[in-house]
């Protein structure tokens, strides 16, 4: 018999490199991190090397920052380029799935690799584009990084960072310091900070909270419900009449009455008092209905959907509202602290609008927009006249004033086109969902839920106004079925699923497969 084989005895010289690999996407201060790393390695008499592999362009791509280090001798060591599968000491995550993406590329291993990771969210390109929610799961990434790592050190590092008034390099950069990863004193970090000049004591501010939290292992604490209610601004007299308004809430069924809050907040925001009443009007209507149907024993699942999507469906997107949301006070200091700005630093906000013939008409009153919308030669005559696109300074006072004044209009949309559109519009879904509550209640609840495909304005407003319109016809095909509520999902879910509506044609010429409406409709 064969002795076994022993296992080659390994170069000692080169079990002391230190492998480290950083994964950021643009924005985030990858290479100043990188730089740090470097300047870092060679004031403790280390030799190493850096390199990077570049994403498409920033927020599009990510970018690989890889570092190899080891002991001066006088020798010129050889170093890789680029990380290799199970084959890294560090790896630092500048985004929660960043760490997810290095996990499923190989780069960490639970023998070797200390992953550090902040858990705060960027969102990729892919999760945006999604009609529906596309985000990611992090919480999924977190149990893989439990599994894959042989240490996670992980918190929102983000947040630490701007509280300091800098980016997140410097919070990486601290909790690489207190991981204890590298031999090197927290004091030659400091140096290297302070070494690169401008904005140095905001990034030690940072580096000192990440360093601490990362000493002590400190993890973000499971989030706690919040509780919704919030106490309302302005005048004494409306906030009265709101509070009274709320006070109605009572008397919705105890499920629904959190996100009837919520929806009352937004017809308000949206109009003003009056309209909050409309909207908790409708709502008792329907939990009426709701409680006539039996629906104690379904937990009030369709009164609490019409608490929010009937709010949506009040609220919709129309161009004063836009207007609205972009001359509000708290849009400027939002702003500012989105770019990091500085108390002297001048930000300038640019607006992009391509406003079109169907958006100019809807802001008229209801009969002149409608005899407009009813003669052909008219809208191309607007359209000429107003579609083309158009770049606003917001911070200047013409265009902010021009916004401000179209904001303005909201005291006339319940006369506007839109406004009757949009009732209309809203009135026939209602009446879809309480006709179908007595004989399917769950079929009742999807059909609420159909509304969510309608959001945005302009463009994207008549694409999901029409996945809507094709998702309400698929449901009427099944309607009478035992499944028709499970069916109906399926579309919804087919709805959001691709932008082009691809998904949705194959499921409802699904549908049409095996209803008779729908072989009939086919066929005519």
């Amino acid at each position: 018999m064969n002795a076994p084989m022993k296992s080659a005895a390994r170069d000692t010289r080169v079990d002391q490199i230190v492998k480290l690999a950083v994964m950021a996407v643009g924005g985030q201060g990858g290479g100043v991190l990188n730089g740090w790393i470097v300047a870092l390695a060679e004031r403790n008499g280390y030799a190493v090397q850096a390199t990077s592999v570049a994403g498409v362009a920033q927020r599009t791509g990510a970018t690989i920052y890889y570092v190899e280090m080891l002991p001066d001798t006088g020798t010129p060591p050889v170093f890789a380029l680029a990380p290799a599968e199970g084959d890294v000491d560090i790896l630092i995550a500048a985004e929660m799935m960043e760490a997810g993406r290095a996990i499923m590329r190989g780069f960490v291993t639970p023998d070797r690799t200390t992953l550090i990771a902040s858990t705060h969210r960027s969102l990729a390109t892919l999760e945006k584009v999604m009609p529906g929610d596309g985000r990611g799961d992090p919480a999924e990434v977190r149990k893989a990084a439990a599994i894959a790592a042989k240490e996670v050190i992980a918190f929102d590092m983000e947040a630490m960072a701007l509280k300091s008034g800098t980016v997140i390099s410097a919070s990486l950069f601290g909790a690489l310091a207190g991981s204890g990863t590298l031999p090197f004193p927290v004091e030659s970090y400091r140096d290297c900070i302070r070494a690169s000049g401008r904005g140095a004591e905001a990034s030690l501010a940072a580096f000192e909270l990440a360093r601490t939290a990362a000493e002590t292992r400190a993890h973000d604490a499971t989030p706690q419900p919040t509780e919704t209610r919030t106490r309302m601004q302005g005048p004494d007299t409306l906030r009265r009449d709101y509070e009274a308004l709320e006070a109605r809430i009572a008397s919705l069924p105890p499920e629904a009455q959190d996100m009837a809050r919520a929806g009352l907040r937004k017809a308000v925001d949206f109009q003003d008092i009056a309209y909050g009443g409309e909207y908790l009007d409708l709502l008792a209507a329907l939990a009426a209905k709701d409680r006539a149907a039996g629906g104690e024993d379904h937990a009030y699942a369709f009164t609490v959907n019409a608490a929010k999507y009937l709010a949506n469906a009040m609220a919709y997107d129309d161009l004063p509202r836009v207007a609205d949301r972009k001359t509000r006070a708290a849009r400027t200091p939002r702003i500012a602290t989105e770019v990091s700005a500085q108390h002297n630093t001048l930000v300038q906000v640019t607006e992009y609008l391509h406003p079109g013939a169907a958006e100019f008409a809807s802001l008229m009153p209801a009969r002149i927009g409608a005899y407009v919308e009813s003669r052909p030669s008219l809208m191309r005559l607007l359209d000429r006249l107003v579609n083309r696109g158009r770049r606003m300074r917001s911070d200047r006072v013409p265009s902010f004033l021009m916004l401000y004044t179209v904001a303005g209009l909201r005291r006339w949309r319940r006369s506007l086109l839109r406004h009757k559109t949009e009732r209309a519009h809203m009135v026939n879904w209602l009446d879809t969902a309480t006709t179908r509550l007595p004989k399917n209640y769950d079929h009742a609840v999807e059909t609420l839920k159909i509304r969510r495909l309608i959001k945005g304005y302009s463009d994207t407003h008549a694409r999901g106004l029409s996945k809507f319109d094709r998702v309400m016809a698929g449901s009427a095909l099944v309607e009478g079925r035992v499944d028709a509520a499970q069916w109906t999902a399926r579309l919804i879910a087919a709805a959001l699923a691709d932008p082009k509506g691809t998904a949705l044609d194959g499921a409802l010429d699904t549908v049409r497969s095996f209803t008779t409406k729908g072989q009939k409709a086919f066929e005519a």
